[in-house]
């Protein structure tokens, strides 16, 4: 069988399993277990030779995974992850999002505010898109429906502030997609960090235009903080922001690599969980379990594409698409848009993980062959990934939102309210591919 039929023949298949729902790291890895067997029981002189294909099929099995897994960059993964969980446990996070709120002045919408500035404390120190949008949600969506807010505005803003999980350092989508395509950790972390704080201001301008449009969306917070009130508000939030300067400061000023500030935050936000007493030693096994539980996940999927990867690689397909497309003579425009269009149709129906692992065989070589920066596109891809996480018709936020509202507001009311925060997606979009600098910058001045 012709090889590059067989690896198209195998991406589809992934793709195929993964529209009908079956979980991304049986998808990815049946995909790739499947076609390295055709691979080598369908030579291309002719026949079916079952017999030849098992042993290296086995010797495959064995060392593709392994030589994966014992990676020194990997162990950031469930490091982080680890941080976010113990974080959260002991509500560095919660009291973040009740200080915003008790500092920000009174006026109407300051509590979709508070939400907004609150995901994008939430992100930068847990990194999981719908891990913010489920606690944020039962934090801020009760808050804001108690106090008259429209249910569109309440849920739709936690909803897309949920998404800043996928970009504010220490994102996991950009710990996968640096291992994956070998980019510095370090200076995908610094190259989001401008982007994620030009969408949270982007946030804050729809929800101020959404309440000058509509007031009655957002009444006034009759809460009046005190001097004193503010003053202890603040002072809960300290946790927060040792953490969040330790891993960006200490990454920035060449302190620690980022496997080292995640094996240091872990043990820092555990000794500042027990010295505020806001971590018990219940709540640490809780968050332990929790971070096993989401590690097993992401490691089996990573897993999965590996050898996925290794598959397509064997068989040239890339090189054939990269040969194909310089035939055709296709323009810049042509292609970036192309790229847009496949991130933006998948990310209406798959995982985000599953979506990076599955299309990074064909997008890497595309940028690289158009001599564009790596670290540049991946900003642009966790973009259109967020876009996604909120579109019809699998918006995984908005449905996490939606378990957490339950009855009391329809699905389609929340995905009316995400209308106008996947526009201002769109124009950070547009103004990362006309200015790239807005991530290459801190980059370029490590």
């Amino acid at each position: 069988m012709d090889p590059v039929l067989l690896g198209s023949l195998g991406m589809g298949l992934a793709l195929l399993l993964l529209i009908i729902r079956v979980p991304v790291a049986f998808a990815l890895g049946a995909a790739a277990v499947g076609g390295m067997f055709a691979y080598f029981a369908f030579p291309a002189s002719g026949g079916f030779h079952p017999e030849r294909a098992l042993r290296p099929l086995q010797s495959f099995l064995a060392s593709d995974p392994y030589s994966f897994l014992h990676s020194y960059p990997l162990l950031m993964a469930p490091l982080f992850i680890a941080m976010g969980h113990i974080a959260h446990r002991a509500g560095f996070t919660t009291s973040l999002f009740y200080a915003i709120r008790i500092c920000l002045p009174a006026v109407p919408g300051n509590l979709a505010m508070a939400s907004v500035m609150g995901c994008g404390g939430f992100s930068a120190i847990t990194g999981t898109s719908v891990a913010c949008a489920a606690a944020m949600g039962r934090i801020a969506v009760p808050e804001m429906l108690k106090f008259g807010y429209s249910p569109a505005l309440a849920t739709s803003v936690v909803a897309a502030g949920g998404t800043l999980g996928s970009l504010i350092p220490p994102s996991l989508l950009l710990v996968i997609y640096g291992i994956f395509t070998e980019q510095s950790v370090s200076q995908l972390f610094l190259a989001a960090f401008i982007p994620g704080m030009l969408t949270i201001i982007f946030y804050l301008g729809i929800v101020w235009a959404w309440v000058k449009i509509s007031p009655s969306s957002a009444p006034e917070d009759p809460f009046r903080a005190t001097r004193e009130q503010r003053r202890a508000a603040l002072r809960a939030t300290w946790p927060f922001f040792i953490l969040f300067f330790l891993i960006i400061g200490g990454i920035y000023l060449g302190i620690f690599t980022p496997t080292e500030a995640a094996a240091v935050s872990v043990v820092v936000a555990t000794v500042l969980g027990f010295a505020t007493r806001t971590l018990t030693w219940r709540a640490l096994g809780l968050a332990v379990r929790d971070a096993a539980y989401q590690t097993a996940a992401v490691f089996a999927i990573a897993v999965s594409a590996k050898m996925l990867l290794s598959f397509v690689a064997l068989t040239g397909v890339t090189g054939s698409l990269l040969a194909w497309i310089d035939a055709s003579e296709l323009s810049f425009f042509a292609i970036m848009a192309a790229i847009v269009v496949l991130y933006i149709v998948l990310g209406t129906f798959l995982d985000p993980i599953g979506i990076i692992l599955l299309t990074i065989p064909l997008t890497v070589p595309l940028i690289e062959a158009q001599g564009l920066s790596l670290i540049w596109f991946a900003i642009v891809v966790i973009k259109l990934l967020e876009v996604g996480l909120v579109t019809p018709p699998v918006g995984l936020n908005t449905f996490v939102i939606k378990s957490v509202v339950g009855k009391a507001v329809p699905l389609e009311q929340i995905f009316k309210g995400v209308v106008p925060f996947i526009c201002a997606d769109l124009v950070i979009l547009a103004l990362l591919f006309v200015f790239p600098a807005i991530a290459l910058f801190l980059p370029a001045s490590m």
